[in-house]
């Protein structure tokens, strides 16, 4: 089998890529990604000389360089990581986040058609869902939980979702969708939550937190979730949606205490910042229908995850400087 993996330079997508490359030698795995500021080479160059391994730099929204990949190479299956992803990002410019996040999934959608593709696999986020109320704690995102998107950001996912299954329904595409809870682990950029404590920590610099710090994510780390991925694509039903959650819901503020007792350092050094408009309250996934359709289940613990990912990153303070100065935007070269 071959697969097409788009935004596999990302967070989590290239953390997929080690995943599968190194779990399934027979299968093929050609990984596209733009590049863009969040992409990076560096994340999968070890990858690089895999005999089941091949990146090919291009964008999503490219739709000749697409029609031409697909041609050349002949994919069975396509999952489609690839998204403009940090809220704050989506507030101050939309759209690039409709254009990537929208109009890619159409064209990746329509190559898939043309050239009949046996899986479409849509990676989501459980922020299409809105938020729930804080003092709820019974309430959790179903599949059926109505759309109520609250960002840009969302509702750019949610646009794709929506479009994802109409392709299944008019055109008949197999389709897949999953969506997760907030992720973890390494290679995560540098603009969000754990990244951020990590890398100010260690110099001692005020580490902003939105608001009061009340707000509610459920945690989950990058492996669970692409064994999730990777069950769904392979036993998945068709036309279904699948959700992914950790389990581990955590206030903002008790995460970065968290993180900075871990590093050592002083709570002195949170900061209390302007609160994110439209600000989601709380997330948190019931993944009840992935567990007991496709045997699904996390292998971590929150505790065991967040010390493991503390660790990766304090051993890699080489990763996050070369982002920091932007060097790592000279790592690939066409």
């Amino acid at each position: 089998m071959k697969y097409l993996i788009t935004g596999g330079a990302g967070f989590i997508g290239s953390n997929y890529c080690h995943y599968v490359v190194n779990k399934y030698p027979e299968d093929q795995f050609v990984c596209l990604d733009a590049l863009t500021y969040a992409g990076n080479y560096n994340n999968i160059k070890s990858l690089e000389g895999k005999p089941n391994f091949k990146f090919v730099h291009g964008d999503i929204t490219d739709r000749e360089l697409v029609d031409k990949l697909f041609n050349d190479e002949k994919f069975d299956v396509v999952i489609n990581f690839a998204a403009e992803s940090h809220v704050d990002n989506s507030i101050k410019n939309p759209g690039i986040f409709l254009t990537t996040n929208i109009i890619g999934t159409q064209v990746l959608m329509d190559a898939s058609l043309k050239y009949g593709i046996k899986r479409y696999h849509q990676v989501s986020t459980d922020e299409v869902y809105g938020d729930l109320p804080l003092d709820r704690p019974d309430l959790k995102f179903t599949e059926e939980t109505p759309i109520h998107t609250s960002s840009p950001y969302s509702s750019s996912k949610a646009g794709a979702d929506l479009l994802v299954g109409a392709y299944h329904r008019t055109f008949g595409l197999p389709t897949t969708i999953s969506r997760c809870s907030n992720n973890y682990g390494p290679y995560q950029f540098p603009e969000k939550l754990i990244p951020v404590v990590i890398s100010k920590a260690l110099k001692d610099e005020n580490v902003p937190v939105y608001g009061t710090g009340s707000n509610v994510r459920d945690w989950i780390h990058v492996h669970d979730h692409n064994v999730g991925v990777d069950l769904i694509v392979r036993n998945g039903k068709v036309g279904e949606v699948y959700n992914l959650g950790g389990h581990s819901e955590r206030d903002n503020l008790t995460m970065v205490k968290n993180i900075l007792k871990q590093l050592g350092k002083s709570e002195d050094l949170i900061k209390f910042v302007e609160d994110r408009k439209g600000h989601d309250l709380r997330y948190a996934i019931d993944s009840t229908k992935a567990e007991k359709e496709l045997g699904w289940n996390r292998s971590y613990t929150f505790e065991e995850g967040i010390k493991e990912t503390i660790d990766w990153y304090l051993n890699n303070t080489d990763w996050i400087d070369n982002i920091l100065s932007g060097e790592y935007k000279e790592a690939y070269k066409d």
